[in-house]
């Protein structure tokens, strides 16, 4: 034990370095994810089948297509169109790509439970279909989809680790390299475990929370 946490008080200064990129390409993503999530889901239920259908081919596109492959699609494949990103960029541009997609069904279903009533009396008294979004539909659905926006956060958080894959010196990948150098690998790789918990146990109270809130409405 007490070489666990001597090794630990040498570590941690490295992994929490890891740790602020993991945060970092987090929160990137998940700002990208939810922006282009709320376009496909609006060009989804606009009633304009031609943006639904090019909404439905996007969201099934990206579904397909297993998330390290975009990574690597936007890091090594668009330099060579002209493109030139950081990893960083290229980490948060591609997570942000891939759960657009899981975004984008969360907002679509949230927006299609509300009462078409509703939608169909705001239309009557005169409002366009954006002002009936704004001030009828997306302050109930944002609800709704709240709980199952939560839990994309948590898996968001969980697949950062992805990023490694293109050299961003996330969390994971910082706890490789020390145990790669050191080969303490019971010792790095507990901290870095602790340290994803330490990320994810709030964000899976407060997602439980939201259910609660959610299941009493």
């Amino acid at each position: 034990m007490t070489r666990f946490l001597t090794d630990s008080a040498e570590f941690l200064p490295i992994l929490l370095q890891g740790l602020w990129l993991t945060i970092l390409v987090s929160l990137g993503s998940l700002v990208l994810s939810t922006i282009l999530g709320l376009i496909w889901a609006f060009l989804r239920v606009s009633g304009l089948w031609p943006l639904a259908m090019a909404s439905r081919l996007i969201v099934n596109v990206i579904r397909g297509i297993p998330i390290i492959v975009q990574l690597f699609y936007i890091y090594f494949v668009l330099p060579d169109l002209g493109i030139s990103l950081s990893a960083l960029q290229a980490g948060i541009i591609g997570l942000g790509i891939a759960y657009s997609a899981y975004q984008a069904e969360n907002f679509r279903a949230g927006i299609e439970a509300i009462d078409p009533g509703q939608i169909e009396a705001a239309h009557a008294i005169g409002m366009g279909w954006w002002l009936v979004m704004r001030r009828v539909v997306l302050p109930q659905a944002v609800k709704i989809v709240l709980p199952s926006y939560g839990n994309i956060m948590v898996m968001m958080l969980k697949d950062s680790s992805q990023a490694s894959t293109i050299t961003v010196a996330e969390l994971a990948l910082q706890g490789k390299l020390i145990a790669s150098s050191t080969f303490k690998n019971t010792t790095v790789f507990t901290l870095v475990a602790l340290l994803y918990l330490c990320m994810s146990v709030p964000l899976i109270i407060l997602v439980g929370h939201l259910e609660r809130r959610a299941a009493r409405r």
